[in-house]
């Protein structure tokens, strides 16, 4: 047990067992266990394996490279489809997680082979993502508009493209396109200040 990442564990008011049990269960599996992203992160070398984390609805595992596990029992989630490489096990209880706790062992030791393995998630390429017309129209008239998107890192030229996608309506697209051409010319990605 890491002390840096108690906290996390005292400060829930909702999932305090179940998020105990996990950590047990986590550390249990011979993992590192470090604070990431504000959350109990299980490494192996300093690679990232599982992740404990807290919502209003639920509390999850989240597999880094979930997307490369067998999930023979069925119960590994997508969060959203954008999501490519990580998957989730959620519980509302800790009964659940008591009941299910070698199979939470089993799909932590394949992450852990997986680690191991070194094997590798191929992500799509930001070119294999649709970019929404109203977006293209603005790249075609504002060629420093292109230079500036096409300089951005990957990830956040993906961000852009999921932001700019959402909206159903074109005139709300278009809005957004707007409000974030500027932050775009200044090589800032979605939510940079």
């Amino acid at each position: 047990m890491n002390p840096k990442v108690d906290f996390y564990f005292d400060k829930s008011e909702k999932w305090q067992k179940e998020l105990k049990q996990l950590r047990a269960i986590a550390l249990d599996c011979g993992l590192t266990e470090e604070l990431k992203w504000g959350c109990p992160c299980y490494t192996l070398q300093k690679s990232n394996v599982v992740l404990i984390h807290e919502f209003k609805e639920y509390c999850a595992y989240l597999f880094f490279k979930g997307v490369l596990l067998n999930d023979t029992n069925g119960i590994l989630i997508q969060q959203t489809e954008n999501v490519q490489s990580a998957r989730q096990i959620r519980f509302t209880n800790v009964r659940e997680i008591v009941e299910m706790k070698d199979i939470l062992k089993t799909y932590i030791y394949e992450a852990i082979a997986v680690e191991e393995a070194g094997l590798k998630v191929t992500l799509k390429k930001t070119a294999e993502f649709n970019v929404p017309e109203e977006f293209q129209k603005k790249l075609d008239k504002m060629p420093a508009l292109k230079k500036a998107f096409e300089a951005l890192t990957p990830g956040r030229q993906r961000a852009y493209l999921f932001h700019f996608s959402q909206p159903k309506q074109s005139k709300t697209r278009e809005a957004r396109v707007e409000k974030y051409t500027k932050q775009i010319l200044n090589g800032k990605g979605l939510d940079d200040e």
